[in-house]
């Protein structure tokens, strides 16, 4: 048996009432969503507020009905993508809010720049990829999995069921659409 099928068991079966089932789910996302919230917060700046812990913990709260609410584990983790934007965003907008901008979070896209990496303002990033999303959703969801969630792109093909060529595509296509909105 493979990750995926043990973590869907365990999820068949914590829907069916079994406690344990439901903690050793729970237990295994937890560890691999703070690996790669450590790994996200790396990217940071020093001295950023924002802890992968608290990071971990708020993404999960933020996730409808908990695991009630999860098919497997790609679900689990695009589920998660979404509810660590909003954490990081939210989170941007408080820091930013106190002195109106002037001391909004900078975070690191890596990939975006054609050389180098370039720092860009998380809340203008999330306006950005909503309103790629309003062109074309799969790439934004793609953006949204690789930047948010640090997976790779045969990741996110296995998580939105689309070939490897096609996360490439939509990879491609959402960087120059966001270098575009987003500016130098």
């Amino acid at each position: 048996m493979d990750g995926d099928t043990d973590f869907t068991g365990l999820l068949a079966k914590a829907r069916q009432g079994d406690a344990d089932a439901a903690d050793r789910a729970a237990a295994a996302l937890y560890t691999e969503l703070h690996d790669i919230a450590a790994a996200y917060m790396r990217r940071e700046r020093d001295g950023h507020t924002l802890q992968p812990t608290a990071l971990v913990n708020e993404a999960y709260l933020r996730l409808p009905r908990g695991l009630e609410s999860v098919n497997d584990r790609h679900h689990f983790f695009a589920l998660a993508a979404q509810a660590m934007r909003r954490v990081l965003v939210d989170h941007a907008r408080r820091r930013g809010s106190d002195k109106r901008g002037a001391n909004a979070i900078r975070v690191t896209l890596s990939g975006l720049a054609d050389a180098g990496e370039q720092d860009i303002d998380v809340v203008a990033l999330d306006e950005a990829v909503t309103r790629l999303a309003a062109v074309d959703a799969r790439a934004a969801r793609v953006v949204e999995l690789r930047f948010f969630c640090g997976h790779t792109d045969q990741e996110v093909a296995d998580i939105l069921g689309v070939s490897h060529a096609s996360v490439r595509r939509d990879w491609e296509y959402a960087r120059a659409w966001l270098r575009n909105r987003l500016g130098p």
